[in-house]
C-alpha cells in the first residue's frame, strides 16, 4: 500500500511539473515570427558572441548585452543577433524564448 501511494504521489507531482512547463511556453506564430525575420533583415546590427552561453530556450542572456526592441505590433519581445542567429528574448526575464536561424 504504501507503494502504491509513494507512486501515486509521483505521479501527481510530474502531472503538476508538465503542466507549469506548458504553461510557460512562449508561442510565437509563423506570422510573427515572418515579421521578426523582416525586420531583423531591413534594420541590421552587427552579430555579437557570447562565449559560453548556449543559445537554448530558457537560457538567459547577460545583463550587458544591449537588447533591440521591434517596432512592430504585437510583439513586445527584444532581439540580438548572437553568431548570426536572431534570439528573441523576453526583456523582462532576458531569457531567450526563441532562435531563429
Amino acid at each position: 500500500m504504501k507503494k502504491l501511494v509513494n507512486s501515486l504521489l509521483a505521479g501527481l507531482f510530474l502531472l503538476g511539473a508538465s503542466s507549469v512547463a506548458v504553461a510557460q511556453t512562449v508561442v510565437i506564430t509563423p506570422e510573427q515570427e515572418t515579421v521578426v525575420r523582416e525586420y531583423v533583415k531591413k534594420k541590421p546590427i552587427a552579430s555579437i558572441n557570447l562565449p559560453g552561453v548556449e543559445l537554448n530556450v530558457g537560457s538567459a542572456i547577460p545583463e550587458k548585452v544591449e537588447l533591440h526592441t521591434i517596432d512592430a505590433p504585437d510583439i513586445t519581445y527584444r532581439y540580438v543577433v548572437v553568431d548570426n542567429r536572431t534570439v528573441l528574448v523576453d526583456p523582462g526575464t532576458r531569457k531567450i524564448i526563441r532562435v531563429i536561424n
